[in-house]
């Protein structure tokens, strides 16, 4: 079961409230708030049971989440906007804690730890707000929601074109710390993520976005990101050892990433896609450099995802019900080793096919009951790995 209270997370900022074809989220609201202090937040509680022929299986049941926001308004123009997370019941993270000056329409400066503005999940991620109780797939292997790091940069909207922009200069994933290695052919970048917590700092990153929703329900969207990893085997490295320089060059990876994403909103019909595709370079020095007892890593030269979805809100042609009835079907494909360095051998079980239906009934916006099964093929495997999903969805 999925508890979600509609969470600031997405921070966009000042300038995109009023935009008809932008998602509403409240760290907008907060920005744009008359009030000093705004209140917010989302959890997230799963019941999750997988099932495998011929063999009987636990279901799962956890508070996934549970997240508090807090918005401050010093000024007109400044304000402070953080969101604290509780995963689990025992883990605690910030997932952002940002400050926003805004300008003018145009132009917002924020600096802070900052969601990376790729595709529609990282930012808009609260159960509520996308159908079936879990995110999509790719929301987790390939672009590793929920992706935040630390840096400043500028946001704002154009309105004139309908277009709404982000630009951030952040630190990038963590790729080798004290002797351990974080990314690999299975995980890809997900364990990277350094969450703004003692973050390695040795190259800046380039994170961007841009949206276009001039037409009525039609919102584009394209991200990319650009950089290098971190690495500790920098730190005390004299600048003219050679050897020392090249040996910290084989502990970091290139990294550039593409998303586009698509949604359609259209009186009872929704539909949505994404598309992701990440080139990474100097693979083949890194997963020798990381190698282990079992041989080299085997992180991949390049890694893509999508998924198209499709949706329908069953009460929409009776005017005087206020809730939605809605069963979606999305398709979905990724792999993390779509290509590999020809040292390495490519495991066929990283690329997989999954397809997810289901049904939410939101009793308002913000409150709603989810289920869903899903359905996962890996190319190793002619059977699918089934597991049915159930929710509640709450925000505020």
């Amino acid at each position: 079961m999925v508890i979600a209270i509609l969470s600031i997370t997405e921070a966009i900022g000042q300038d995109s409230i009023s935009q008809n074809n932008q998602m509403l989220n409240r760290a907008s609201s907060m920005l744009v708030s008359d009030r000093k202090l705004n209140v917010g937040g989302y959890g997230q509680i799963d019941y999750n049971q997988p099932f495998v022929n011929g063999t009987i299986q636990n279901g799962k049941l956890d508070v996934h989440r549970l997240v508090l926001l807090f918005g401050y308004r010093f000024t007109n123009k400044l304000s402070f906007v953080t969101e604290i997370e509780l995963e689990h019941v025992k883990e605690v993270f910030v997932e952002q804690a940002f400050i926003n000056y805004a300008f003018n329409t145009y132009v917002n400066f924020r600096g802070g730890l900052l969601l990376i503005p790729m595709g529609i999940i990282n930012e808009y991620h609260e159960p509520p707000t996308f159908n079936g109780v879990e995110r999509p797939l790719i929301d987790k292997y390939i672009a590793p929601t929920t992706w935040r790091e630390i840096g400043l940069g500028v946001t704002g909207s154009i309105p004139e074109a309908s277009m709404r922009y982000q630009i951030y200069i952040v630190n990038g994933f963590k790729s080798y710390q004290h002797g351990e290695a974080f990314l690999d052919g299975k995980n890809g970048l997900r364990k990277g993520r350094q969450k703004g917590a003692e973050s390695l700092f040795n190259y800046p990153n380039l994170s961007t976005r841009i949206e276009y929703y001039g037409l009525l329900g039609l919102n584009l969207g394209l991200s990319g990101y650009f950089g290098k990893t971190q690495s500790t085997m920098y730190s005390g490295v004299e600048r003219d050892d050679k050897p020392a320089l090249q040996a910290a060059d084989s502990s970091v990876v290139g990294v550039t990433m593409i998303g586009f994403d698509v949604r359609y909103k259209r009186k009872g019909l929704g539909f949505r896609g994404q598309l992701y595709y990440t080139s990474i370079s100097n693979t083949g020095q890194y997963n020798f450099f990381t190698a282990d007892d079992d041989g080299p890593n085997n992180l991949a030269n390049s890694m893509y995802g999508y998924y198209i979805e499709m949706a329908y809100n069953v009460f929409y042609p009776f005017s005087k019900i206020n809730n939605k009835l809605v069963p979606f079907f999305r398709f979905s494909q990724y792999d993390t080793q779509a290509s590999v360095v020809s040292e390495i051998m490519k495991n066929s079980a990283y690329s997989n096919k999954v397809i997810t239906t289901g049904i939410g009934f939101w009793f308002l916006p913000q409150v709603a009951i989810k289920t869903d099964v899903q359905f996962v093929q890996s190319k190793v495997d002619k059977n699918f790995n089934k597991t049915f999903n159930a929710g509640i969805a709450v925000m505020f």
